[in-house]
């Protein structure tokens, strides 16, 4: 199948950036394999991430399909591009799909782009991640490239306003050596030493970046750094209570729709 919609988005972003000029540091890209499928692992620091991630893989040619979000493609802007560039929806109440979806392509040959720490991380330091992504490369045979991004947090992420027109921003995307886990191996041990890659990954894009917060930006830098940012106890403790804020409206909304079609049924049968 042509790609017509995803190399345009590509050159796009590029001349954007450019735009901003926007300084990249990009290393390790000769860990991206040239043919074949693999599992891209990436850190999660921003909501621009899955562009920087895709950059990663724009050296060595190839096109990264992410997991995302359904709520994305449900979106009338962003869900016919991310649907044209051949993205995978993953509805977290019905995941079998989506797997099943990424697990064929990686049998394809594609790259599989995945965050595995599911949400954007307050405290800018690697969550704990689960063994989803080891799962898949080993059903597929397929390594994992560990990625960690770091500067885009600067322009958009979560609890924080939008600066999507900043000039001048760095970004480092570094790309680690491939992990390659196989059938009979203990996933859960796979799964901690690929956390471990991407924590040491982070860890030293964050520390070599090239510029420190000004008065009052700290809020971008992690705690351990000396930065505003929460803590990683302090990050759990705010997802916790936005996952039960979630729930709460959720409920409220379909409360409401019962409530709704009861109405209904109601007036129907008078």
């Amino acid at each position: 199948m042509p790609e017509i919609v995803y190399p345009p988005v590509i050159k796009t972003a590029l001349a954007l950036f450019k735009a901003l000029n926007m300084k990249f540091r990009l290393e390790g890209t000769e860990h991206i394999p040239p043919t074949g499928g693999a599992v891209l692992v990436s850190n999660h620091v921003s909501y621009l991430d899955f562009i920087f991630a895709g950059l990663a893989a724009h050296p060595a040619g190839r096109l990264v399909r992410f997991m995302a979000k359904k709520e994305v493609f449900d979106h009338k802007v962003s869900g016919p591009l991310m649907r044209n560039m051949r993205h995978i929806p993953v509805d977290r109440l019905a995941g079998a799909s989506s797997y099943k979806a990424a697990l064929t392509a990686l049998k394809n040959g594609e790259i599989i782009g995945v965050f595995a720490e599911a949400t954007i991380s307050r405290s800018f330091e690697v969550k704990d991640i689960k063994s989803g992504a080891v799962r898949m490369a080993v059903a597929a045979g397929v390594p994992i490239i560990p990625i960690t991004i770091w500067g885009p947090q600067r322009m958009w992420t979560k609890g924080h306003k939008k600066r999507l027109f900043q000039r001048g921003v760095p970004v480092t995307i570094l790309v680690g050596e491939p992990l390659h886990p196989k059938r009979g191996d203990d996933y859960e041990k796979a799964t901690e030493e690929l956390h471990a890659r991407l924590s040491e990954l982070a860890e030293k894009a964050q520390r070599e970046y090239p510029e420190l917060p000004k008065p009052g930006e700290t809020w971008w830098q992690p705690a351990y750094l000396g930065g505003s940012a929460p803590t990683p106890a302090e990050a759990a403790e705010l997802d916790r209570k936005e996952s039960e804020e979630r729930q709460a409206r959720r409920a409220a909304r379909e409360a409401a729709a019962e409530s709704d079609a009861a109405a209904k049924d109601g007036t129907s049968g008078a």
